[in-house]
């Protein structure tokens, strides 16, 4: 008998052990942001974590590519897109809780140049030549057809008339930050980010600011998706605290939802 109850013991502990993985992994929340959103959100993770000891793992890319990921089935518990679009989309697809959806956040869009170059202020208005701005050189964006910077930029462009000349000479990266590395290495002469993004990055400044009524506003949404735990409730409510919006601010965001305590 003695034998018997060490064995159902062993059995009991071994069931014990074998779970814990598996609640260690319920307690941590995936959030899927646009690249974008990585330094303010890196930071809000981390004091999030301090402040309820749960911890918060992100994946940054396009909002395109993240919003497809979901379709196909990534466990993400939070969606921050920076463009309405993609948020349209996996609301379509019924992969959103609706009831929870904000609009988060606003930004600028911004013309860059290598922190060395001898361009140093432009005036961007109807008729600015971009083309001729950039030479025999690569302007370099999100992916005009998909990536939200790339759609606001070609947007801004074609309002101003810009865009059938320029357009030959884009070059067009995965997401935002992949744009803002080429030309913080020098690989391409200009490019069009969000202004949030010029300022982390010390190898680029920003020569020019795009007329906010140049393109669709710059609207960052959010919202739990439908498999979301139940923790992720109290991440969401941490998005629109003060904390979370000096954060924000302090990356040049601005914040589009009344911030609680």
């Amino acid at each position: 008998m003695l034998g018997r109850a060490l064995s159902l013991s062993t059995v009991a502990l071994v069931v014990a052990l074998a779970a814990l993985p598996a609640r260690a992994q319920d307690a941590t929340l995936t959030v899927f942001a646009a690249a974008s959103m990585k330094n303010a959100v890196d930071d809000i993770n981390a004091a999030f974590a301090k402040a309820t000891g749960i911890k918060v793992v992100s994946s940054y890319a396009a909002s395109s590519a993240l919003a497809k990921q979901i379709e196909s089935g990534a466990p993400a518990d939070l969606f921050a897109s920076a463009d309405l679009e993609w948020m349209d989309y996996v609301a379509g697809k019924k992969l959103i809780r609706d009831d929870t959806r904000v609009n988060l956040l606003g930004n600028r869009l911004v013309l860059i140049a290598p922190k060395d170059s001898k361009i140093n202020s432009v005036t961007i208005g109807p008729g600015f030549d971009l083309a001729k701005l950039a030479g025999g050189g690569r302007i370099a964006t999100g992916d005009v057809r998909a990536v939200p910077v790339g759609k606001y930029a070609k947007a801004a462009l074609e309002k101003l008339g810009s865009w059938t000349a320029a357009a030959p000479k884009f070059a067009m990266a995965e997401n935002v930050r992949a744009a803002l590395t080429l030309v913080g290495r020098g690989e391409a002469p200009l490019g069009i980010v969000y202004e949030t993004d010029a300022r982390i990055e010390p190898g680029v400044k920003i020569v020019g600011r795009f007329p906010d009524n140049s393109h669709p506003p710059i609207v960052y949404p959010a919202a739990l998706t439908v498999g979301a735990k139940p923790d992720a409730a109290k991440f969401f409510a941490f998005l629109s605290s003060g904390t979370a919006l000096v954060f924000f601010e302090r990356y040049g965001f601005t914040y589009l939802v009344k911030a609680g305590p």
